[in-house]
């Protein structure tokens, strides 16, 4: 009696050690990986948080109280070792007095950045190569790149690409939320039929320049469109799988693949309403949608009335609290993308500050948990490290090869 108890005391503390040691080393790996692969995101709007008075990057944020999701402090603690700051320009009228404005919105935006990047150049850098994220995370530095949300910055000037490109932008999504001169909307109606001629051009402006063309928030035909003339990968910096999560803004299967044989990446969204489709809520979604009615869905205000417009909104989140996706929400559509479209063009892209934020990765504090979770899911570290930035500079190098040679050829004709 007393070697049977003895034998079955021993299988107790083995089966019941087993999980706790288990989830110890996946804790552990998890970790590892996280500090040893370079991590991008891919699309934050924290620019907006900058732009407002008294906001300072290099101090720690509450999330839940300040509504900031991204800062120094946090990049460092969230084990992310860099982020594209979005220059985010609400689309407006589209005529030559608008076309200024925007123009110099958008280099008031750049000049922000700058500035705070100068400030803090004990802990950041401003970066506009993989190589410099990979020099940057050797000296624990946070890098800082930039990428244009919305071509409407551009108005109707293609030598603005290149301006831009000079200031340090390396991306530029070509709409937002409506229709603009370059292409339709994913969540506008049709106007264009996807690219306008106009589109094309810029496309191929991108090209010559070595900015990456990215097509998130753009139509499906604008995509397709993108697809049939750019001569270099593309990105869709913060964007989910349609499959999973049936929203507009969601890619389906079939642009996945297109996007995969273009060599590009999908840089995953954590924005919850396009990672899970969230529950009916009338009143909030009836209170939301006045509160865009009241400030035009967001788009032409002045800074005061943006001030207004996001106080409101931040207000609603109060009033009414939403069940976030989680985590294992986020990864699943990882899965999914990795399967349509291969481990070689899946990447994330938060949206942070615009939107994201999802229980687990509320904040870039967070950010060690889609580690985890990948782990968890048996992603070898190469897998991860792909994930996490590879896929992404890889197509950057692609961008600024091709830009190179087309400035070399011409410099020969």
């Amino acid at each position: 009696m007393k070697i049977a108890g003895l034998i079955l005391l021993n299988l107790v503390i083995v089966i019941s050690g087993y999980p706790a040691d288990h989830h110890d080393d996946l804790e552990k790996k998890a970790a590892r990986i996280h500090r040893s692969v370079i991590t991008i995101d891919s699309h934050t709007d924290t620019p907006l948080q900058m732009m407002q008075k008294g906001f300072d990057i290099a101090v720690k944020h509450d999330p839940r109280k300040e509504y900031s999701k991204i800062d120094f402090p946090r990049m460092k603690e969230g084990g992310l070792d860099g982020a594209f700051f979005g220059v985010f320009v609400s689309q407006g009228p589209r005529n030559a007095e608008a076309y200024e404005k925007v123009r110099l919105k958008a280099l008031m935006i750049f000049d922000t950045i700058d500035a705070a990047v100068t400030r803090n150049d004990d802990i950041a850098e401003l970066a506009v190569t993989p190589a410099d994220a990979i020099r940057l995370k050797k000296i624990d530095k946070r890098a800082v790149f930039m990428g244009i949300e919305n071509g409407y910055a551009i108005g109707k000037d293609l030598s603005l690409v290149s301006t831009y490109y000079l200031r340090g932008t390396r991306y530029i999504t070509l709409c937002h939320t409506k229709n603009n001169d370059i292409c339709d909307s994913s969540t506008d109606t049709i106007e264009h039929n996807g690219l306008s001629p106009f589109g094309y051009d810029v496309v191929r402006e991108m090209n010559h320049v070595g900015v990456m063309v990215d097509v998130s928030h753009i139509s499906d035909k604008a995509l397709r469109d993108v697809l049939s003339v750019t001569k270099t990968p593309v990105i869709a910096s913060h964007s989910c799988a349609k499959a999973l999560c049936d929203n507009p803004r969601n890619l389906t299967d079939d642009l996945l693949r297109a996007i995969a044989k273009n060599g590009g990446v999908v840089q995953m969204c954590i924005l919850s309403d396009y990672v899970k489709t969230p529950a009916p809520n009338p009143s909030r979604d009836s209170a939301r949608a006045a509160v865009r009615k009241q400030y035009n869905d967001f788009d032409g205000l002045s800074d005061e009335q943006m001030k207004a417009a996001r106080k409101a909104w931040n207000a609603l989140k109060d009033q009414y609290p939403q069940t976030l996706a989680t985590v294992p929400d986020v990864v699943d559509h990882i899965d999914h993308m990795v399967k349509i479209a291969g481990i070689n063009h899946v990447g994330i892209g938060t949206d942070f500050d615009g939107g994201g934020g999802v229980d687990g990765c509320f904040d870039v504090s967070e950010m060690g948990n889609i580690t985890r979770e990948l782990v968890k899911r048996g992603y070898t570290e190469n897998e991860i490290r792909k994930i996490w930035g590879e896929n992404l500079m890889r197509v950057m190098k692609k961008t600024d090869q091709f830009a190179r040679k087309y400035k070399l050829s011409c410099r020969c004709n």
